[in-house]
């Protein structure tokens, strides 16, 4: 007991999360860290008839686009600030279609509706509904009722956290376990708003994998003990075109074991993104 106390507090600041996460990337975290010292390329999104254009990182486009949109009706964005994500799918959504777009923050949802309004035609905004709401309780409310879904969930950000001297020196273990018990309730939530049939897409800009596969792990044990109620979706981007919106040419991504991750070292900056298609 003594041990892992002494472990836990040697891992904190600076030095604790550069040892930590150089134990889950090892040699890569070198180039980890310094793709992270380069500043983020962001493309330009732009819906034609919109005041305004979007601008946002490629490997979130990617995760965005990958969602599939086809025969939606009921599209929920369950942690949807800024909007770059929101923009993303609402611009390609079906013109009969409806996309909740929710933020919990007042701030962050004022934010996000402004980015609806200017970021996105007539057109297009009247069919997006935006709310304030905890994503983690909706499922409270109404169940089985959204048949496509992105839970674009609140998480470490290491990316942020090493660019910024004040919350480096503030990182610990405990963050990581915090932010874990968040993304579960918004993860389950969700599910559970989920329609049979329908499609659900998790994502995060973490790097460790207990907001990521093991995440999704947890869903498996939670859902998936008994019967099989849900299987894994591929991202199926080859036929995408997305001329109209922008010139971005998407990151490639690598495989985790439920998912797939995009890592700025390897993807030209982009990321880091990490995605799971899941089909109920």
């Amino acid at each position: 007991m003594k041990q892992k106390e002494n472990i836990k507090k040697k891992l904190q600041g600076a030095s604790g999360f550069d040892e930590y996460y150089s134990s889950i990337y090892g040699e890569r975290w070198s180039s980890l860290k310094e793709s992270f010292s380069k500043e983020s390329q962001s493309v330009e999104w732009k819906v034609p008839g919109s005041q305004k254009s979007y601008f946002l990182d490629s490997a979130s486009v990617l995760a965005a686009v990958s969602l599939p949109l086809e025969n939606s009706k009921n599209i929920l964005d369950l942690c949807a600030a800024p909007g770059g994500k929101t923009v993303v799918i609402a611009s390609r959504m079906p013109s009969d279609a409806v996309l909740s777009s929710n933020e919990r923050s007042p701030d962050r949802k004022h934010r996000l509706s402004v980015v609806v309004q200017t970021c996105l035609p007539p057109e297009i905004n009247k069919n997006v509904k935006v709310s304030c709401s905890d994503g983690s309780t909706w499922c409270t409310r109404q169940t089985e009722c959204f048949d496509t879904i992105l839970l674009d969930a609140p998480c470490s950000s290491e990316r942020h956290v090493y660019n910024d001297s004040k919350y480096l020196n503030q990182w610990s273990l405990s963050r990581i376990k915090t932010v874990t018990t968040e993304q579960w309730a918004l993860l389950s939530c969700a599910f559970r708003l989920l329609a049979p049939g329908g499609t659900l897409l998790y994502s995060t800009c973490a790097l460790c994998p207990q907001e990521n596969d093991e995440m999704i792990r947890r869903l498996i044990k939670k859902f998936n003990k008994e019967k099989e109620t849900f299987t894994f979706l591929e991202p199926n981007l080859q036929n995408i075109d997305l001329s109209t919106f922008s010139d971005v040419k998407l990151p490639e991504f690598e495989r985790t074991e439920f998912g797939y991750q995009i890592l700025p070292d390897k993807s030209n900056g982009a990321g880091p993104i990490y995605f799971c298609l899941i089909k109920k």
